[in-house]
């Protein structure tokens, strides 16, 4: 029977480590093919031969989500080894977290041209696939930073609120030819707090993941549940976290 995943061509960005390798890992184990991106080639080189040792089918690119024509030509190569496009899953993301007033303004523009502009360029590459096929899937991994504002994240939670809402404005305009998902993660066992620049913060969030982190494979099983709904399905949010976060 069809697990509503099987023969999908899946493009995941970010997909070298963390969420976005859990995610290559369990679609291609249930059928999907998936098409991997992410700046460390060496590590997808790993990935994809994981995946196909297991019987999976897989490709993969380096590339930059900064980078508008990078995300064109995942693209590209998904179609060209795939022969299509069935879902774009937005999962590269950075956080830079300092109080406004220390005016980290670097990291500001960091996380903007990463989580939102790297999210736009991502919609940008596979809306017009899925105009012509008359189908498809974004799928934004956006965080719980977005729905409960503390301090020193309030640019990180920014920039993902703006991907939710861009996400929602995207699904209502299409008229159900394609659907869009917005996964939040709350703390996950991942790499993501190793590139925090800020020295208190980076070990504070350390702390708590190393208390009461969930498994990257719990929000790839997230992602999974979406995408095997049947195509008159819209998951719009899914919130997952620890049941002792607050």
């Amino acid at each position: 029977m069809q697990n509503g995943i099987q023969g999908k061509v899946v493009a995941v960005t970010g997909a070298s480590s963390g969420i976005g390798k859990a995610i290559a890992e369990l679609l291609a184990a249930q059928g999907a093919k998936v098409m991997l991106g992410a700046r460390r080639t060496d590590r997808l080189i790993t990935i994809a031969d994981a995946i196909q040792q297991n019987g999976g089918t897989v490709a993969y690119m380096g590339m930059d989500v900064t980078r508008r024509s990078d995300l064109e030509q995942l693209v590209t190569a998904a179609v060209e080894n795939f022969g299509r496009l069935d879902v774009m899953i937005n999962n590269a993301g950075i956080s830079q977290l300092y109080k406004m007033e220390e005016l980290d303004v670097e990291g500001w523009e960091q996380m903007i041209d990463v989580n939102l502009k790297g999210t736009l360029y991502g919609i940008a590459a596979a809306l017009p696939a899925f105009v012509k096929q008359g189908s498809g899937h974004i799928i934004n991994i956006i965080s719980t930073a977005g729905i409960s504002i503390v301090p020193t994240m309030g640019v990180y939670a920014g920039t993902k609120n703006a991907v939710r809402t861009i996400g929602e404005a995207l699904r209502q305009e299409s008229d159900g030819r394609w659907r869009v998902t917005a996964i939040s993660p709350g703390y996950v066992a991942t790499e993501f707090v190793s590139n925090i620049r800020n020295e208190a913060v980076r070990e504070t969030i350390q702390k708590n993941a190393d208390r009461m982190a969930i498994p990257a494979e719990a929000v790839a099983q997230a992602v999974a549940y979406a995408i095997s709904q049947p195509d008159s399905v819209d998951v719009g949010d899914i919130v997952i976290r620890p049941s002792v976060q607050g």
